[in-house]
């Protein structure tokens, strides 16, 4: 079992920027491919950016540009720096990892709230 931290999550202004954490509890960080992904209230999760275990990086294409993942593998931590927030940034963020080798091993964080307002 892998446990997911998520932290970072805030109020900011548009314009702004913040740095979401994923903290993974697992020694095997390395064959999870990572992801980002959000919920706004009344709407359907969507993926926000993903990471392969060797490093090449997805995004949706209205965080393009402004949105960068990355992953630490020996603090076993992604990362998500969000530059240039937009009021339709504001969601919950919730981490994903999957195992590479077992696909019915997937795990999800509790998820942080991210509010982008005047």
């Amino acid at each position: 079992q892998v446990q997911l931290v998520e932290s970072g999550g805030g109020f900011v202004q548009p314009g702004g920027s913040l740095r979401l954490s994923c903290a993974a509890s697992t020694s095997n960080f390395r064959i999870l491919a990572m992801g980002w992904y959000r919920q706004a209230p009344g709407e359907q999760r969507e993926l926000v950016a993903t990471i392969a275990t060797l490093g090449s990086t997805k995004y949706a294409d209205s965080v393009k540009g402004r949105f960068t993942i990355t992953r630490d593998n020996a603090k076993t931590t992604m990362y998500l720096q969000m530059n240039s927030l937009k009021p339709e940034d504001t969601a919950v963020y919730y981490c994903n990892a999957k195992n590479i080798l077992r696909s019915d091993r997937e795990y999800w964080g509790q998820g942080t709230q991210v509010t982008v307002s005047l």
